[in-house]
């Protein structure tokens, strides 16, 4: 009778301990993706100076992604899982593992950065982040639904949802009192910019965790993005430069070059950790990221008449819950009522 009741208690506990297991991958794929969107805030900043000081956004948008991409061709002799990575790729996309337009990521990348580089120093960085975090947020939520990422399909449960709110009042809320600052309602259109390139982001992190999965290494995934990308901004530059000519005199601050370089921080965290988290949860921890980017950013690097806000830091506390309350409930999906 102990010997069963023993037994059954070593079973519940390792019952206990398996459906425990699944959610250390999470915790850690959130932490990673928090670390993303720190990248992403100093990315922003860096790009939006590069443009004004160059006065041309689509070639700081080159020499960003063009950047990374040098130092990601660099490290392939180096680095022997990225070459492993380069042939696991070509043979899943040679066998139908992987389709080739799971393979074009980089267009998003594009997009943002673009964006960045157009709007950022029209707009400063909170108004950018409001238009992407809008744009991925929801977006996100349709591209999970639809099981574009790795992860699979995932049904919409309402914890998902409530964090996906949340997270839109606290950037909302951390950018309240910008409109003004950012020269008025005239410039307000910018923000279609940020927002479409966060429809794209939200799709980039899908595909790209495909590619991330397939080549079983990160760094292949960001080389892989980073050459689409590169491809795409330097045609549009070409078309841009017989519109409306060259650019200014290069800026001096070597920091201002090094843009490429976080992107490849952003990209290979998070074709890594999509699998973990999905696309939605992957956007929310990203987004907490950039607002403590941005905090951070205010604190050793203030923007002139842009000094940090209890607004600001009350937005970014209420970002961190949303997180968590979109982490939490993972097994329990919400259906709408007409679906029962």
């Amino acid at each position: 009778m102990t010997t069963a009741r023993t037994t059954s208690g070593s079973q519940r506990r390792d019952s206990d301990t398996n459906r425990r297991e699944p959610s250390t991958p999470r915790v850690f794929g959130v932490s990673l993706a928090i670390a993303a969107g720190l990248a992403m805030a100093a990315q922003s900043r860096i790009n939006g100076q590069l443009s004004v000081e160059l006065h041309d956004s689509l070639l700081a948008a080159v020499i960003s992604f063009g950047g990374g991409l040098l130092v990601l061709v660099a490290l392939v002799p180096l680095l022997p899982a990225m070459r492993a990575g380069m042939r696991r790729l070509v043979a899943a996309l040679r066998e139908g593992g992987l389709r080739p337009w799971q393979c074009l990521g980089g267009v998003g990348g594009a997009m943002f950065v673009a964006g960045q580089s157009v709007t950022v120093g029209v707009l400063g960085v909170s108004l950018f982040t409001v238009g992407v975090v809008a744009g991925q947020t929801v977006s996100g939520l349709f591209v999970d639904r639809m099981g574009l990422g790795p992860a699979g399909a995932q049904r919409l449960s309402l914890t998902r949802v409530l964090g996906a709110a949340l997270t839109l009042v606290a950037v909302a809320w951390s950018v309240s009192g910008g409109l003004n600052v950012a020269g008025g309602p005239g410039r307000l259109w910018l923000l279609t910019l940020p927002v479409v390139a966060g429809v794209f982001v939200a799709v980039q992190q899908a595909i790209n965790g495909h590619v991330g999965k397939a080549s079983g290494s990160a760094l292949t995934a960001a080389l892989i993005n980073f050459t689409v990308g590169t491809v795409v901004l330097v045609l549009a530059w070409l078309i841009s430069l017989i519109v409306r000519g060259g650019p200014a005199a290069a800026p001096e601050n070597p920091v201002l070059y090094l843009g490429g370089l976080v992107g490849i921080a952003f990209i290979a965290l998070a074709s890594l950790v999509v699998r973990w988290t999905g696309v939605l949860l992957l956007g929310l921890s990203a987004i907490a990221g950039q607002l403590i980017g941005s905090v951070l950013l205010d604190v050793f690097l203030p923007a002139a008449g842009r000094p940090l806000s209890i607004t600001t830091l009350s937005a970014t506390a209420l970002a961190l819950v949303a997180v968590v309350i979109a982490g939490m409930g993972g097994r329990r999906r919400w259906r709408p009522r007409l679906e029962q």
